[in-house]
């Protein structure tokens, strides 16, 4: 699955944005990048946990 983040400017944000994903699923392969904006993930969680995670870090995703 891919997100959108907007407000992942950073590598800091790119930080974030991976422990969010891995709380939610301790083995979830993230590829994010800050300069696009853009998250991918390989996961067992369903796109609205993730989804939900990101969001209750700070990074909503669209």
């Amino acid at each position: 699955m891919e997100f959108h983040v907007e407000n992942m400017t950073c590598g800091g944000c790119a930080r974030g944005v991976t422990r969010a994903i891995q709380a939610v699923d301790a083995n979830a392969k993230v590829i994010a990048d800050p300069p696009n904006r853009s998250v991918k993930v390989e996961t067992t969680a369903t796109q609205q946990q993730v989804a939900d995670a990101l969001s209750e870090a700070g990074f909503p995703p669209r």
